[in-house]
């Protein structure tokens, strides 16, 4: 069973969460703007464990105005900055929901299917609030806000 948590990356999942939080987003910023965006949004939840392993599950609309989906696990990294909430975390899943027509405007997409990868910087303003900017390979950045659940 343990080979199978390593190949799965689940490492330092069997100890307790460290943090449970909600995540949302109100607004994402495209570089270059097109007729055919739409307003987004995102709801999900995260549960970070010891040694900043990320797990994490959200909905949102994309950029079509479609409904989408994505499962992730990642890192947060804190304490590398002078600024003590100051973080930055990656992440990497399948995202579900570009459709035709719209299904070529990320890569390897497989009916509705593609791999996705989110580099994020963030700002930790208390013990229970954040907020983070995640950058949407070229095409644009998100705002995101966390609220801790414990």
């Amino acid at each position: 069973m343990e080979t199978v948590r390593r190949m799965l990356f689940l490492e330092g999942t069997a100890s307790p969460a460290k943090h449970t939080r909600i995540i949302g987003s109100p607004y994402t910023l495209h570089w270059s703007p097109s007729e055919d965006h739409r307003p987004t949004w995102m709801l999900g939840g995260e549960k970070e464990y010891a040694g900043g392993l990320v797990l994490g599950a959200a909905f949102f609309s994309n950029s079509f105005g479609q409904e989408s989906a994505t499962v992730y696990r990642g890192r947060r990294l804190t304490g590398w900055s002078a600024y003590d909430k100051l973080y930055f975390q990656w992440t990497a899943g399948l995202m579900y929901g570009y459709k035709p027509p719209y299904d070529d405007e990320v890569p390897v997409n497989i009916r509705g299917l593609s791999p996705v990868a989110v580099l994020s910087l963030g700002w930790q303003f208390t013990p229970k609030y954040a907020m983070q900017l995640n950058a949407l390979g070229t095409a644009a950045v998100m705002f995101q806000f966390s609220v801790e659940l414990d």
